[in-house]
């Protein structure tokens, strides 16, 4: 992980994943998806005080243009202080609630701003902070370990002494 992410960042930007990968479902719901967020946009922008950093992030993640992406990657530094106004001042959004909910929020809370605006980002920008190491000893430390465990197929696998003795006509264990 990139060095230069906090990492209580890291952690609430997973979470957020799984928090939209949880509430999309399997098979995607999209409709529900789209109800909830649109909840969560109507609580914020009504001043409504929830003070989850994954809940207001999940909100505005799809609403969120990053004007600034490597001085938002810079704010991640720090989970907590930082520039609440300087991170605000570095997206837009487009969405007429969505914004309303944003300059609510980051006018009572804008600490909560900064994180979940930082956490929204992270999640959408996974490659800029997530290193792919590709360097041979690593390639190599992964196939070594491949070869080590013992895949079994449920197709493949070799019948049992028991198995064997159920077909031994002679009795001689030679099934």
């Amino acid at each position: 992980m990139n060095k230069n992410i906090d990492q209580e960042f890291a952690f609430q930007s997973r979470e957020l994943g799984a928090q939209i990968e949880d509430t999309l479902g399997d098979p995607p719901d999209r409709k529900n998806y789209a109800l909830v967020i649109a909840s969560l946009i109507d609580e914020y922008a009504k001043g409504t005080q929830i003070d989850d950093v994954n809940l207001l992030s999940f909100a505005l993640a799809n609403y969120l243009q990053y004007e600034d992406p490597a001085g938002l990657l810079a704010q991640c530094k720090k989970y907590d202080g930082g520039d609440p106004a300087k991170v605000v001042g570095m997206v837009s959004c487009t969405d007429e609630k969505a914004s309303k909910a944003l300059t609510t929020v980051a006018a009572k809370d804008p600490g909560l701003v900064r994180k979940a605006i930082l956490t929204a980002f992270l999640f959408k920008n996974t490659k800029r902070w997530t290193p792919v190491d590709e360097s041979l000893d690593d390639l190599e430390e992964e196939e070594n370990a491949a070869e080590g465990k013992e895949m079994k197929d449920e197709d493949h696998i070799e019948p049992g002494q028991d198995f064997m003795d159920l077909f031994d006509s002679r009795g001689d264990g030679n099934g």
